[in-house]
């Protein structure tokens, strides 16, 4: 499903990604670990097609993901519709129809439980918080793939366990999950 042919990508003289060659079918979960500047933050925005490789090539569902095939509007809708990616910094919508976007919000609002934050604005939500509402938003979409960038930090110990435990029942659904983490309690529980 997800394919990186000889990838390179720098950012001006400074290598973050050199040949990686990397293959991940879908219902995978791959967790991503390593020391800080070893190019994990790198990998994860160029499967998101935020960066694009340099050299080498990726592809996602036989498409080759380029800056080119992103250009289209209707291609990079399905696209990032397809990748849902939450971010570590959380303060960093595909276009639905409004009633869907209504039901979509209010079971991912139950799922996490916070129906209560429904009108709170996001700059009196605490660091907890703002996760949750980041993975409930990312999850209305129903992605095929979800990429966590240490989806544990700043979550109380209830919200973590009630976090892994969502995410393992969305790999058992045959969702493609993709972790980085220093977080070796959790790479163990997600890694496969």
């Amino acid at each position: 499903m997800i394919t990186l042919e000889k990838v390179c990508f720098a950012y001006e003289h400074e290598v973050a990604l050199r040949y990686i060659d990397l293959h991940i079918e879908k219902g995978d979960s791959l967790v991503i670990q390593g020391p800080n500047g070893c190019g994990k933050s790198t990998l994860i925005k160029l499967l998101n097609g935020i960066i694009f490789p340099s050299e080498g090539y990726y592809f996602y569902k036989d498409h080759e993901i380029t800056e080119k095939a992103l250009k289209d509007r209707q291609f990079a809708k399905w696209f990032h519709q397809q990748m849902g990616y939450v971010f570590q910094n959380a303060d960093t919508q595909m276009r639905l129809p409004e009633a869907e976007v209504r039901e979509r919000t209010e079971d991912c609002l139950q799922l996490f439980g916070i129906e209560k934050l429904r009108e709170r604005p996001p700059y009196h939500l605490s660091g907890g918080e703002k996760r949750k509402v980041s993975l409930a938003c990312i999850l209305s979409l129903n992605p095929e793939v979800l990429i966590l960038d240490e989806p544990l930090a700043g979550l109380d110990e209830k919200t973590q366990d009630m976090l892994l435990t969502f995410l393992k029942d969305f790999h058992r659904a045959g969702k493609t999950l993709i972790t980085i983490t220093h977080n070796r309690q959790l790479a163990e529980e997600l890694g496969t």
